[in-house]
């Protein structure tokens, strides 16, 4: 698998991006599972509608997100971020720097979203927060798509967010995908496009540290040309309590999708069943130390 990834990793992505396209519907032609999960969560989402409208995009981008990876994780650093083509509102970043309190980065499942970091990583440090994979083979090659100078990983647990707080206590910018669905008891119910979803706390608690929050996506353009990486102040100040900072965050991801649903990952399910919730390690008032 690790030798495939690698060969396909030297196509051009014009082809990467075909070839996903035509994976993405053979998987979900194959598999009744996705498929259910996928039309679901549009539908919730959506409403009936417009779930069908964007339905034969968001199958054929979801295999283009899959195939992308190769790329982006394969090539020399130099080489992946000239892939961003275009950018917008970079002047918040800059900003934010010039305060000098940190950044915190929030990258929805939306467009290519593992070229943001690495984007990212060339103008700063960041430290981005990853959930290692069960299999060996996978987690070796994320590493090493990863592994990039200034790029540095932070598992999801309490060592890990440490290690964000250390960071945006030096100022640097951390990274993260606030549409994962945590561990149970490390999230909250909230709403999500109308329905409940169970959402993580940690962006909303990374709030108390004062550090300046930029929503980030990189919209994958046409006949592989590329992306457009944007940067977004959130609508309105993430504040209140932890579960109304973390509802913030959910309409603030509402937002961008809505810019581009096609590029949305509706095959992640954000919509899982309830489950048994249980303390948080994290204490009630604010981060780890």
């Amino acid at each position: 698998m690790r030798t495939l990834f690698r060969l396909l990793g030297h196509l051009p992505l014009s082809w990467l991006h075909a070839l996903g396209a035509a994976l993405g519907w053979l998987v979900w032609l194959c598999s009744p599972t996705y498929r259910r999960h996928m039309e679901e969560n549009m539908r919730l989402a959506l409403g009936e509608e417009e779930a069908r409208r964007v339905r034969p995009v968001a199958i054929g981008e979801a295999g283009k997100a899959g195939l992308e990876l190769t790329h982006v994780w394969v090539r020399p650093l130099a080489e992946t971020v000239a892939r961003v083509v275009k950018v917008s509102g970079w002047e918040l970043a800059e900003a934010a720097t010039r305060r000098g309190r940190g950044i915190l980065y929030l990258t929805p499942h939306l467009g290519c979203f593992e070229i943001t970091a690495q984007y990212l990583s060339t103008q700063a440090p960041i430290t981005c927060l990853y959930r290692p994979p069960k299999r060996a083979w996978l987690q070796r090659l994320i590493e090493d798509g990863r592994a990039r100078a200034q790029l540095h990983l932070a598992a999801a647990d309490l060592s890990g967010v440490r290690s964000l707080l250390k960071a945006l206590k030096r100022g640097e910018a951390v990274g993260m995908l606030p549409d994962q669905v945590p561990k149970a008891g490390d999230g909250r119910w909230l709403d999500f496009f109308g329905q409940p979803a169970y959402t993580m706390t940690l962006a909303a608690r990374l709030v108390d540290s004062g550090a300046a929050v930029i929503m980030v996506w990189a919209e994958r353009l046409p006949g592989g040309a590329g992306y457009h990486f944007h940067l977004q102040e959130p609508t309105q100040a993430i504040q209140g309590t932890i579960e109304e900072r973390a509802q913030q965050i959910n309409r603030e991801i509402e937002q961008l999708i809505r810019q581009c649903p096609g590029q949305y990952l509706w095959g992640y399910n954000r919509y899982k069943g309830r489950r048994r919730s249980e303390s948080s390690p994290l204490p009630a008032g604010g981060m780890a130390p």
